[in-house]
C-alpha cells in the first residue's frame, strides 16, 4: 500500500515497497494498520488510499475517506405539536390582538376571528404556544416522515374494523328478517311439515352462531400491521400445518431439487411411488393439467396468429385472444365434421349397423347390357369420351367448324372455308373457290414462264460512295494519299484518346479528299461487328 507519505525513495526502496504490497495482497504479509489500529485492505487502490498533501498525514490512514467533519448542532427531533407554555390572565402588550397569545400577530392567528378581540375583551385569552428551532440536517429535511407518530394510524384500523363490524352486524339481522317473515308466513298457510321447520329452525340457529366459533381454516383473523404502515387484509388459515413439507418428502440428495427462495420443486420427489397414493407430484404436474393447458394452448394460438398477420396480443387484449380462440376451435370442429360427413357418404361408414343394400354389395342394376363372345360390349353400355379441360365445339365469326379441324401443306385451318389464318372471317363455298382460282392461274403464270425461257436481265448494282453518294465511274484512289490519310487517321486517333497531346491553336478544314474518307472508312470502328477487337 501507498502510503501517505511524500518522501523521496530509492529505486531499492521503492522496489521493496513493491514487494511488500504484493505480499500483503496475497496474503503472505500482515495488512497495513492505520492510526486507530485498524486493518487497511490491502486491495484498495493508491488513489483512494494515499490522503491529500495539505492534510499532512503522517502515518497511513482512510480517515479522509470518512466523514470526519461531523456538526454537533445538527438534530433528528421535531416539533412538539400542541404544546403550551404560558397561560396569561389578561391581555398583554405586543400579543395578538384576537387571541391574546403572545407567540404570534393578528395576521398569522389560526383562530376564529372574534367578534371582539382579546386586546378590547381581555377575557378568553389564549395560552402561548411552544416555538422550536431545529438545524436539520441534509437527510433530516427531507425525510417526509419526520415527527410522524406511528401511534396514530391505530384510529384508523379501529375506524375500519368499527366499520366491518356495523356491516357484518347489519347482514345478520337482515338475514334473521327474512327467515322469521318466512317462518311466519308457512305458519300461517298451515301447510308445512315438521321437517321443514326442523330445517327452518337449524338455518336460524346457525346464522346465529358467532363466526369465532366456526372451523379453524374459516376463521377470519384480525389484520396484521406491517412495515409499511398498511395491513395484510384478512388472513386465513387455508392450509393444514401438519402436512409435510415438499423438501421432506425424499431426504435423498439425489432426488427432486428444492428452491427455498420461491418455495417450489418442479420435479416428482417421489417418482417410483403408486400414483394413486401420492399427494404430491411436483410443480410440473400442475403445468400439464387443468386449465394450465388450456392456458398454455391459448398462448400459442396468439402468437400462431400474430405470426400470420392478426392484431392479436394476449397481454394487451386477453379477452379478444380467448374470443378468437373459441372462435377458431368452433369453426375447426364445424370443418371437421364437414369433412367426415362428405368422406362417410361417399365410401360409406362401416362402423355402422346398417346393412348396405344387396344392389350395392353383388353391383347390380337395372340396366341391360349385351356381351359378344370375346367379351365386348354390343350394346347398353356406351363408353364415355374424356373431356378436356378446355371449351370445345366454340363457333366464331361465322365458321361451322372449330380451328384445327382442317390440314393442308403443313398448316391448320376451318374445315368450312379451308382458310389457314386463325381469328379469320368464315368466307363459305365462294371463299373455297376463289382461293383454287387463284392456286390455279399462279400455276399457270409459272408453266407459261418456264415454257418462254426468258432470263430478266440483271440489275445494275450501283456502288455508293462512303459519304453517302453516288461514286463516280472514273474515280481512282492515289495509293500514296491513301497512305498518308491513313497515317493523318491514326494520328488523330491518338491524340482523341491522349488530351495531353492536343494542340491549343487546332485548325479545321472541311474539305474532305476521297483518300481522307476511305482512310476513315476503314479505321472506322463498327460497334456491330464481332470482329471488332480483334481488328486494331
Amino acid at each position: 500500500m501507498a502510503t501517505a507519505s511524500v518522501a523521496f525513495k530509492s529505486r531499492e526502496d521503492h522496489r521493496k515497497q513493491l514487494e511488500l504490497e504484493e505480499a500483503r495482497k496475497a496474503g503472505l504479509a500482515p495488512a497495513e494498520v492505520d492510526e486507530d489500529g485498524k486493518e487497511i485492505n490491502p486491495h484498495i487502490p493508491q488513489y483512494m488510499s494515499s490522503a491529500p498533501w495539505y492534510l499532512n498525514a503522517e502515518r497511513p490512514s482512510l480517515k479522509h475517506q470518512r466523514k470526519w467533519k461531523s456538526d454537533p448542532n445538527y438534530t433528528k427531533s421535531w416539533y412538539d405539536r400542541g404544546a403550551k407554555i404560558f397561560q396569561a390572565d389578561k391581555y398583554r402588550k405586543g400579543a395578538c390582538e384576537n387571541c391574546g397569545a403572545m407567540s404570534h400577530n393578528v395576521k398569522s392567528c389560526m383562530e376564529r376571528p372574534r367578534k371582539k378581540g382579546a386586546k378590547w375583551t381581555n377575557m378568553h385569552i389564549a395560552p402561548d404556544e411552544k416555538i422550536e428551532k431545529f438545524e436539520l440536517d441534509y437527510d433530516g429535511k427531507r425525510d417526509r416522515w419526520n415527527g410522524y407518530d406511528a401511534a396514530t394510524y391505530a384510529r384508523v384500523i379501529e375506524r375500519y374494523e368499527a366499520r366491518d363490524e356495523a356491516r357484518r352486524k347489519y347482514l345478520k339481522e337482515q338475514q334473521l328478517k327474512k327467515l322469521e317473515e318466512k317462518n311466519n308466513k308457512q305458519n300461517g298457510e298451515g301447510n308445512v311439515s315438521d321437517e321443514d321447520d326442523n330445517e327452518d329452525a337449524l338455518k336460524v340457529d346457525e346464522a346465529k352462531v358467532d363466526e369465532s366459533k366456526q372451523m379453524d381454516f374459516a376463521k377470519v383473523e384480525k389484520r396484521v400491521r406491517t412495515t409499511g404502515g398498511g395491513s395484510t387484509g384478512t388472513v386465513r388459515n387455508l392450509r393444514i400445518r401438519e402436512d409435510t413439507a415438499k423438501y421432506l418428502l425424499n431426504l435423498d440428495v439425489n432426488s427432486a431439487y428444492y428452491d427455498p427462495k420461491t418455495r417450489s420443486m418442479r420435479e416428482d420427489p417421489l417418482p417410483d411411488a403408486d400414483p394413486n397414493e401420492k399427494f404430491y407430484g411436483g410443480d410440473n404436474q400442475y403445468r400439464v393439467s387443468g386449465q394450465a393447458l388450456e392456458f398454455k394452448q391459448l398462448n400459442l394460438h396468439a402468437w400462431e396468429a400474430f405470426e400470420k398477420g392478426q392484431d392479436i396480443h394476449m397481454q394487451a387484449a386477453p379477452s379478444q385472444a380467448e374470443l378468437l380462440y373459441k372462435n377458431y376451435k368452433t369453426i375447426k370442429e364445424k370443418l371437421k365434421s364437414q369433412m367426415k360427413n362428405a368422406l362417410m357418404d361417399k365410401y360409406g361408414n362401416a362402423a355402422t349397423d346398417e346393412e348396405l343394400p344387396g344392389e350395392i354389395l353383388m353391383g347390380q342394376s337395372e340396366r341391360q347390357v349385351e356381351y359378344d363372345r370375346a367379351g365386348r360390349v354390343i350394346e347398353g353400355l356406351e363408353t364415355s369420351l374424356p373431356k378436356s379441360k378446355y371449351e370445345e365445339d366454340v363457333y366464331i365469326n361465322n365458321h361451322t367448324s372449330v380451328w384445327g379441324s382442317w390440314w393442308k401443306d403443313h398448316q391448320w385451318g376451318y374445315k368450312c372455308c379451308k382458310q389457314t389464318i386463325r381469328n379469320s372471317y368464315c368466307t363459305g363455298a365462294a371463299g373455297i373457290e376463289a382461293a383454287e382460282a387463284a392456286a390455279d392461274l399462279m400455276k399457270a403464270n409459272i408453266d407459261r414462264k418456264a415454257a418462254s425461257g426468258d432470263t430478266p436481265a440483271p440489275a445494275e448494282e450501283k456502288r455508293l460512295a462512303t459519304w453517302g453518294t453516288d461514286v463516280p465511274d472514273d474515280l481512282v484512289l492515289d495509293q500514296n494519299q491513301l497512305t498518308e490519310a491513313l497515317k493523318k487517321e491514326d494520328k488523330r486517333k491518338k491524340e482523341e484518346k491522349d488530351e495531353r497531346k492536343r494542340k491549343y491553336n487546332v485548325r479545321w478544314n472541311d474539305e474532305v479528299t476521297a483518300e481522307e474518307m476511305e482512310a476513315y472508312r476503314m479505321k472506322k470502328i463498327h460497334h456491330d461487328d464481332p470482329m471488332k477487337d480483334f481488328l486494331h
